[in-house]
């Protein structure tokens, strides 16, 4: 296998320099590079998922720190130690689960009742209620605060000490061979999220509707064409999204696919989305607070949308879910694209040269990539587990990421 080193180094250089943009081919390619990188960790004997915890948060750092604005990177590498979380809970379950019938057969009237074996139940309810956050449900159950290894006698420690190093050294390869299996599964669910969001399209297109979207998304291209499949006849409306124009080549693809459509400016997002009757749009990345990264422009379409009572529903897949909040400070949450998108450099330049003295030009372009959309502005969330409230997106990120990876530590946190 080529040294990973130099495939996080070049990770690292293709974000610096932008040469790979969008939430899933970011996502994608950080999941394949964890991979990678796991599979070549050489664990120590004690505390190997410490130390693969460690080793995964070192490389997190730096591929957060090459490009803070692809929240989808900091997202897959807190999913990946989740992953490392749960099956080391997993594999000590099972671990402390078979001591316990061991202990309770050999030693059954003196251990059992010096030292009470705990069962595989009470260790598998410790390790849930130590991935998930503080709630008043975790409070209420009846969860033993430590985990106590069962006792055993001290006859045949040599035989008792040699089992006991080969079922560690067993569970210390079964935890990179489990958490390899699972990060291939995550890079599964990310390859496929387009495909499980547009099997959902049926359900919430339906006939001789007027839906509404802003620039180009892949992901609402084939929601889309999922319901032109089932037989729905409906009627999109494009709004161009300058200044790249992404929605000319979005329009262009539902018409070629057989779907009536009808691009217009930005500017008359207002004036026709009256006409609307859901506007369907995609997202760079989804809050903790249930509010949305989207391409510049999407606010004032939500607000519009909210102005008539039109549905805004946004679709995500579950790898874009960020445990962030948008007013923390640290957080880079946008960035400025290059003026000559808006402006031909040479019509303005004598504009933008630096004159009177004042020391800044005295034409200045602005051209931000995101906007933010707050929650109260969003109707559904449809990922590829489902439909959600707004509300419901702090927990169902709680599902998936553990507490103490919510920030990954770097020079910005994603």
């Amino acid at each position: 296998m080529p040294d990973v080193h130099s495939l996080v180094n070049e990770f690292v250089v293709k974000l610096k320099k932008r040469k790979v943009e969008g939430s899933k081919a970011c996502a994608k390619l950080t999941a394949e590079l964890l991979r990678s990188f796991i599979s070549q960790q050489r664990l120590p004997q004690r505390n190997e998922s410490g130390a693969l915890i460690e080793a995964v948060k070192s490389v997190g750092e730096e591929l957060v720190a090459a490009n803070p604005v692809e929240l989808a990177v900091g997202n897959v590498v807190r999913r990946v130690l989740h992953i490392i979380c749960e099956e080391n809970l997993s594999l000590t379950t099972a671990a402390v689960g078979g001591l316990s019938l061991s202990a309770e057969s050999d030693d059954e009237d003196d251990a059992h009742d010096d030292y009470p074996a705990l069962s595989a139940i009470m260790v598998a309810a410790a390790a849930r209620s130590a991935l998930r956050p503080p709630s008043l449900q975790t409070l209420l159950e009846d969860v033993p605060n430590t985990i106590a290894v069962p006792h055993t006698s001290s006859s045949g420690g040599d035989s008792e000490g040699k089992s006991k190093s080969a079922d560690k050294n067993s569970v210390t390869r079964k935890l990179k061979h489990n958490v390899i299996e699972a990060v291939n599964e995550l890079i599964q669910e990310i390859s496929t999220c387009h495909e499980q969001i547009a099997e959902q399209a049926v359900e919430h297109i339906h006939q001789n509707e007027v839906i509404m979207t802003l620039g180009s998304s892949r992901t609402v291209t084939e929601f889309l064409c999922a319901a032109k499949e089932k037989k729905r006849s409906f009627r999109v409306f494009v709004a161009e999204g300058a200044p790249r124009y992404q929605g000319h080549a979005l329009a262009k693809e539902l018409a070629t696919r057989g779907i009536q459509t009808t691009v217009i400016t930005d500017s008359a997002v207002f004036a026709m989305i009256s006409r609307v009757n859901m506007v369907i749009v995609g997202a760079h990345a989804v809050m903790a607070n249930g509010g949305v990264m989207a391409p510049v422009g999407l606010n004032m379409v939500a607000l519009a949308a909210q102005r008539h009572a039109i549905p805004f529903v946004v679709l995500a897949g579950i790898h874009k879910l960020c445990p962030l909040y948008p007013h923390k400070p640290e957080v880079l949450l946008n960035e400025l694209k290059s003026p000559s998108e808006l402006l031909d450099f040479g019509e303005f330049s004598d504009c933008l040269d630096f004159g009177s003295g004042t020391g800044s030009p005295l034409l200045d372009v602005v051209n931000p990539a995101f906007d933010y959309v707050p929650p109260n502005l969003v109707s559904l969330f449809i990922t590829d587990i489902g439909g959600h409230n707004p509300s419901y997106m702090h927990q169902l990120m709680a599902e998936y990421y553990s507490v103490d990876d919510l920030v990954v530590r770097g020079k910005s946190a994603s």
